[in-house]
């Protein structure tokens, strides 16, 4: 055994976190993904199978009350917002990331007045965001103006209605300082909008704590809801009352079956829902959320910090000097829970590693990713992956 396997099996067998694995379906494969798509906790399938044949196919339209449908949306919420550091009644799980991004910015826009024209949007973000925040921006009559992260403090102004922002960058990994920038945006007289993808479910957010104004995100990634699990739209209880939402449905109205031809909103989070919940997705991320029952975001986020710090020292020795270079930052305040290698055949050399049972992902034009989810990745896993890339490119 080498030295790096040795280590590693001595951390697993310190690792606090090792038992949540037996409750995600696992095969051999090194599984680094997770902050694509989450493994599949196990419970989910009897669950979702429960929802089909006996909520729906005996109770059928019953189930709305007597099976908890028709309050999914904000009870699934309150379940997530402990994981991203938000107290209960702010959060409302529908819809995809995309349209909570659109309803969160021109909502932002609409809250900041007519004399802020301009929206800010994070340069470096993932494609959607800045497609929906140009659309946004054309809807509204303001001007968008792209920004790196690191120069949003300096670009806001009197002008700004509305910045959006990425936590983590989905390409690198770079963990961005949600509490400086929110403050930064704050102190300009903006709303701030962050994209919480990359990071609920790996590590502290903070809404609540540090003001956040809105927040979206996913679920399938490290909150394991599934392929094309609903997303989530936070919206400070300060603010719930002024929430004016450019998509305003049936499911979002004070009297919801009054069937009234004008629009009145419901109080609090439900005015972020639009129409009729996807029942049968929402309900299986409600069956995999189960996992999180009793497990602390600190100890998920120093675990991830371990398996990424692993990894890294693991592929420095295996790696032929030279063939990979991280793009992921050392510093642990500004590193995710991923790690980003630039390699110049990164896409042949991912094709291999998953040949190999070593699961990543590649990103245009030369990135090999690696996602670590700590709910069920092991520091033997690491170790793993780290010695057939380096088998792989060598």
């Amino acid at each position: 055994m080498s030295e790096l396997a040795a280590t590693a099996e001595k951390l697993d067998a310190a690792d606090e976190l090792a038992s949540l694995r037996a409750h995600f379906v696992l095969d051999d494969v090194v599984y680094l993904d997770g902050n694509s798509l989450g493994a599949l906790p196990a419970n989910v399938p009897g669950r979702v199978e429960d929802v089909v044949r006996r909520q729906w196919g005996e109770l059928r339209i019953r189930s709305w009350e007597e099976s908890g449908w028709w309050t999914a949306p904000e009870r699934i919420g309150d379940r997530i917002a402990p994981l991203v550091g938000a107290a209960p009644g702010q959060i409302v799980v529908g819809d995809s990331t995309s349209v909570n991004v659109f309803k969160a910015l021109v909502a932002a826009v609409r809250m900041a007045g007519e004399e802020r024209d301009e929206i800010l949007v994070d340069a470096t973000t993932f494609p959607t965001d800045g497609y929906i925040a140009e659309s946004a921006a054309r809807l509204t009559g303001r001007t968008l103006r792209p920004v790196t992260p690191a120069r949003v403090p300096d670009a806001l102004g009197a002008r700004t209605a509305a910045v959006l922002l990425n936590h983590v960058d989905y390409r690198t990994g770079r963990l961005h300082d949600l509490p400086s920038l929110t403050a930064a945006v704050h102190a300009s007289g903006a709303l701030a909008v962050w994209d919480l993808c990359h990071s609920a479910g790996a590590l502290p957010v903070g809404l609540d704590e540090h003001g956040v104004d809105l927040a979206v995100g996913c679920t399938y990634k490290y909150l394991n809801g599934g392929p094309g699990s609903p997303a989530y739209l936070y919206v400070r209880r300060e603010l719930q009352h002024r929430f004016d939402s450019p998509l305003p449905g049936w499911n979002s109205h004070a009297e919801p079956f009054g069937m009234r031809p004008s629009y009145e909103p419901a109080p609090g989070a439900p005015r972020g829902r639009v129409g009729t919940p996807d029942i049968l997705s929402m309900l299986a991320l409600e069956a995999a959320l189960e996992v999180w029952d009793g497990v602390p975001v600190e100890s998920v986020r120093a675990k991830s910090l371990a398996l990424t710090d692993f990894f890294l020292e693991c592929v420095t020795a295996y790696a032929p000097e030279g063939r990979v270079e991280s793009v992921t930052p050392v510093p642990h305040a500004e590193r995710g829970s991923q790690v980003a290698l630039r390699c110049p055949d990164a896409g042949d050399v991912m094709k291999r590693l998953i040949e190999r049972g070593v699961v990543g992902d590649f990103r245009h034009p030369d990135v090999l990713r690696f996602g670590f989810t700590p709910l069920y990745v092991g520091f033997g896993d690491v170790e793993r992956a780290a010695r057939v890339l380096g088998e792989v490119l060598g």
